[in-house]
């Protein structure tokens, strides 16, 4: 369980170490004094308490980040749990070094690159998004034991007992997961255990029926009281690979037991007044923001209209996203060109392509070479009195994962392999295309959009992130312009949104963020629309004010979180 170490830069042929190393001697701010608060905003109430009460109980930001995992493991189990994976961006105020924890989950070894294909050599139909066969390794318990080895202050024991006791008594259903599970009941239904759990006699339950989950219970106290050993080792690590292998998965013990979270050197660039420290690879969510706002740089914002900002805004993002499909991947296998996503100079490049008065449509760029991940991830924003702070996004891809649960474990398997690119250009369950760079392969980690981001300025700073699979950059983006422009915690959160992602060559928007006036004034520049849903994302955001002191801690409207400061 011991943590890999960061990647050589000559894996990726040295372009990554300097950029972030001369980014960082050329960006670097003085540190504040301490806030003095503690903040936290989660998809749920119960995570939130449970992490300040953590923090109450003389943690620090990194164990009070296990604690809202745990939580949000069992009172969000369609966004995220044991079975999945995520990212964590750290900031450690004592030294001043940021750290990106990767716990992505890793293809097994016995996955290959078209294994998804059927004979026609296209992809079948939920091969890669239902059934155990859709499961990587899950490296959610590695990053909780590594967070609090390493960072914490704590025992992961006393940081989990929480997750451990909601898990066991239960909590109230509410809305927002009873409406998931409402999406999902045929397959919850067709998992003997996962019906057990989530459906009242094969049926949806009520709002304010009580949720508990004692298998859940004993699997995290397993892992609280091994620190995760046991999860990938011995009997259990056994029993969880027949049960996968039973359901027509092909993980093997050795794919357990050679799990490793891999520390990361994070993504750093300028933009405006700003340093932006985010996600690398095999997040495409840093490099395609930093891509993006390279060439919304080269702009003045502030002069233009409402139209004209998000015409620009759209343009960047789709040549941002279509750089995405054909250079990123897990950045242990492939090469990635990180020096150009963070070029003035290819920033300048693909501005010469942008007209203010006519949209570009996606098919006259150039080709991706070609040889939805889900909205139901989560997010969670900390930041300790002393200054140290987590912005973590973790999921299990789609709406309940694999919709499966092995017998007896209590939590549902991740399809996170839906988010390699199971064949060239095919888009997956978003409708995000790549290409060789993002092919399945063994012990591979797939691309994924998570994007937990720290903005800083002189004045002060942003924890922000964002579920909603292709859109969370675009979510990120929103948020890094609103905060630039003076807005609140509460008021970046609950902006309207808007995204573009190359291919499908459409604008897709929330209902109700734009008047039929707005529309207007886009189609005639060329842009094209479909309508989204109510609302996509939840969002959670911290902010401190340097000058005021002042610490805000924002939930997501559409959701059902807490931002809490205490």
């Amino acid at each position: 369980m011991s943590p890999r170490p960061a990647v050589p830069a000559a894996r990726l042929r040295g372009a990554f170490a300097i950029a972030v190393l001369w980014l960082a001697a050329a960006t670097a701010l003085a540190a504040p004094a301490a806030p003095g608060r503690n903040a936290i905003a989660s998809a749920h109430p119960l995570a939130t308490q449970a992490g300040l009460d953590v923090l109450a109980a003389g943690g620090n930001a990194f164990d009070a980040a296990v604690a809202v995992s745990g939580v949000l493991a069992v009172v969000e189990p369609a966004s995220s749990g044991v079975g999945g994976g995520g990212f964590y961006l750290l900031h450690l105020a004592g030294d001043g070094r940021d750290v990106f924890v990767d716990a992505r989950e890793t293809a097994p070894a016995a996955a290959s690159r078209d294994m998804y294909l059927g004979p026609d050599g296209k992809p079948r139909p939920s091969a890669s998004t239902s059934g155990a066969l859709a499961a990587g390794i899950p490296g959610e318990p590695a990053a909780w034991a590594h967070l609090a080895a390493h960072y914490g202050r704590l025992p992961l024991a006393q940081s989990l007992a929480p997750a451990i006791r909601i898990a066991r008594e239960g909590f109230p259903l509410y809305a927002r997961l009873q409406n998931a599970i409402r999406v999902k009941q045929a397959q919850l239904a067709a998992s003997k255990d996962a019906s057990a759990v989530f459906l009242d006699k094969g049926q949806v339950p009520a709002v304010g029926a009580t949720i508990r989950q004692p298998d859940l219970a004993r699997t995290l106290e397993l892992i609280a009281k091994s620190d995760a050993k046991d999860f990938y080792h011995g009997r259990f690590a056994e029993r969880l690979v027949a049960g996968v292998r039973h359901d027509g998965g092909i993980w093997s013990g050795d794919d357990l037991a050679n799990y490793h979270v891999v520390e990361r050197a994070p993504v750093r660039f300028r933009y405006r007044d700003a340093t932006l420290v985010t996600s690398p690879p095999p997040s495409s969510g840093g490099l395609v923001l930093a891509d993006a706002l390279g060439i919304l740089g080269g702009y003045d914002l502030a002069a233009l209209d409402l139209t004209g900002r998000r015409h620009l805004t759209i343009e960047a993002l789709r040549r941002a996203y279509r750089d995405r499909a054909e250079y990123l991947g897990d950045p242990d296998f492939v090469a990635i060109p990180v020096e150009q996503f963070l070029s003035p100079m290819y920033a300048a490049g693909q501005r010469t392509s942008i007209r203010l008065d006519r949209a570009t449509p996606s098919d006259v760029l150039r080709p991706v070479f070609t040889g939805d991940e889900s909205p139901s991830t989560t997010h969670f924003s900390v930041l300790d009195k002393d200054g140290n702070r987590v912005g973590a996004t973790i999921s299990i891809n789609l709406f309940f994962g694999a919709t499966t649960i092995v017998p007896g474990t209590g939590f549902l398997l991740n399809d996170t392999m839906d988010d390699f690119a199971v064949a060239a250009g095919a888009p997956n369950a978003f409708g995000l295309v790549g290409a060789d760079a993002n092919a399945v392969a063994p012990g591979k980690r797939p691309l994924s959009s998570m994007t937990p981001t720290f903005v800083e300025t002189d004045h002060g700073v942003l924890i922000v992130g964002s579920p909603g699979g292709s859109t969370i950059i675009s979510n990120v983006l929103g948020c890094v312009l609103g905060w630039l422009d003076g807005h609140s915690a509460a008021e970046i959160v609950a902006a309207p949104r808007l995204h573009h992602q190359y291919l499908p060559d459409v604008i897709l928007y929330e209902q109700g963020a734009l008047t039929d006036a707005e529309r207007a004034a886009l189609e005639k520049l060329g842009h094209k629309f479909r309508a989204g849903r109510s609302g996509w994302g939840n969002t959670q955001v911290v902010t401190w004010d340097y000058a005021s002191g002042k610490v805000e801690a924002a939930s997501d409207p559409r959701g059902f979180g807490a931002g809490l400061v205490y």
